[in-house]
């Protein structure tokens, strides 16, 4: 999707996300704010110097685009924050009823989500192409093994959720493990039969789910495919050694490469070694050098090149297969996807709080990074779903009665409404230092946590 230096790919396609998702939050705001009869004074994106402006006349709101695109913010006509006109007196947020101010804090959310269920059916409508969901090999005592689950079964459906391809499956299986401790898994096996596989997951892959991945036991069937390099990744080591798509790999330290296979697992044993490779290109061979980074994995160190193979069109007919709704049934499984996963993000948020899960789950700005240039690097489609996924949990936690946030705002308005009166200037400036002390203690957490991953 890009042909930028691997770290510049990942940043441009990081700020991409939080431009959007910032902008989408605080549109809401803006809009509700408008539509109750609010006056905006400025809608900001980003923080610090400012590098664009623009207003319409002197009464109109200003729109600011500033330096550093970390947040936010939509400032009203508002009495606590300084002197309004008495002709303004009637548009200040403050004076609004208890309704239109609830109305107006909770848009920021609801855009966030309403965003996600849009990204959600535009993937449904435009379709993809994924892998089938038919397992190779079962892991031995893996939760796959003790379900029974076979090589050559193809899982059509998890808790009665069509899961046509492969990454639908795995994610919806992960989520019901992690969500529930069960799943309820419908295969056909290689000969043709319906069963159902029940998953169950343990106590202790609960409250870590990360490692449920490592323990379910499923892998994808591997065709075997040609030695041919079918996609280099930019940046990687393939790349630097000067590969291209359609070299035809013919040996490496004078070993035959018999197939793709063959040569993914000498890769994988040979971390950061040079590696003498002869190929061929349009009947030229010809010959270089390669050294695999090496990438800590659950089973040790391995080595990666950053290159993928070619698959013949008619291996990939019989691997592949497209999904796609029409738009109208396509709003209900968006409107689910939006619903499930907002409701498994509180579920896991309350989960963290209570210790019933780790918080090690939790991922920062380096993990998000990462996560939306890998997703970038995949496709378009898959970014998308990067934003709807991400786009979920900045809507929920802001809605979590947190001060500072959204949802602090409205538990102060739930406080209002019950005594009657709003809540004295003084607990509300306790509340917000407490707010604050929560934020940063959560952000240097999630920073903790990030470096700890990468330093792993």
């Amino acid at each position: 999707m890009s042909s930028l230096p691997i770290a510049a790919h990942t940043l441009f396609y990081f700020l991409l996300a939080l431009v959007v998702l910032i902008a989408v939050h605080e549109t809401g705001h803006f809009i509700a704010a408008r539509k109750m009869g609010v006056k905006v004074l400025r809608f900001s994106l980003g923080f610090g110097v400012t590098l664009y402006r623009y207003q319409a006349r002197p009464d109109a709101t200003e729109f600011v685009i500033g330096a550093i695109p970390l947040g936010g913010y939509v400032k009203m006509v508002d009495e606590r924050e300084g002197a309004v006109a008495e002709s303004d007196l009637s548009y200040a947020f403050n004076r609004q009823s208890l309704y239109k101010r609830a109305l107006i804090v909770v848009a920021g959310p609801l855009a966030n989500l309403l965003l996600a269920f849009l990204l959600y059916w535009t993937v449904l409508v435009v379709g993809e192409t994924g892998m089938r969901p038919v397992l190779g090999p079962v892991t031995p005592a893996s939760l796959a093994a003790v379900a029974q689950f076979e090589e050559g079964d193809e899982i059509v459906g998890v808790d009665s959720t069509r899961t046509p391809t492969w990454s639908l499956a795995l994610t919806t299986i992960l989520e019901k493990l992690t969500d529930k401790g069960s799943a309820r898994v419908e295969v056909i096996t290689e000969t043709g039969e319906h069963r159902e596989r029940l998953l169950s997951a343990s106590a202790d892959s609960a409250l870590h789910p990360e490692l449920l991945h490592e323990k379910l036991g499923f892998q994808p069937r591997q065709p075997i495919l040609p030695a041919q390099v079918g996609r280099v990744i930019a940046g990687g080591a393939a790349e630097r050694a000067g590969l291209q798509a359609g070299d035809q790999l013919l040996s490496v330290d004078d070993t035959p490469i018999k197939n793709w296979p063959f040569w993914v697992d000498f890769v994988r044993k040979h971390p950061e070694q040079t590696l003498h490779l002869r190929y061929e290109r349009d009947g030229v061979r010809l010959e270089t050098v390669i050294t695999p980074i090496a990438v800590d994995t659950t089973e040790g160190r391995v080595g990666q090149i950053g290159a993928a193979a070619h698959v013949p069109d008619a291996i990939r007919a019989a691997m592949e297969v497209e999904y796609r709704l029409a738009p109208f049934p396509a709003l209900s499984a968006a409107w689910t996807q939006t619903i499930d996963l907002s409701g498994l993000t509180v579920r896991m948020l309350g989960r963290m709080v209570t210790g019933q899960a780790s918080v090690e789950n939790l991922s920062g700005p380096i993990s998000i990074a990462q996560y939306a240039g890998q997703s970038a690097s995949m496709g378009f489609l898959h970014f998308i779903k990067f934003l709807a996924v991400v786009s979920v949990s900045l809507g929920v936690l802001n809605l979590m009665p947190i001060p500072v946030l959204d949802g602090g705002h409205l538990f102060l308005f739930l406080l209002e409404a019950v005594k009657g009166s709003p809540v004295s200037e003084r607990t509300q400036l306790y509340f917000q230092k407490l707010g604050v002390v929560l934020l940063v203690s959560l952000m240097l957490l999630a920073f903790f946590l990030d470096i700890k991953r990468v330093l792993a």
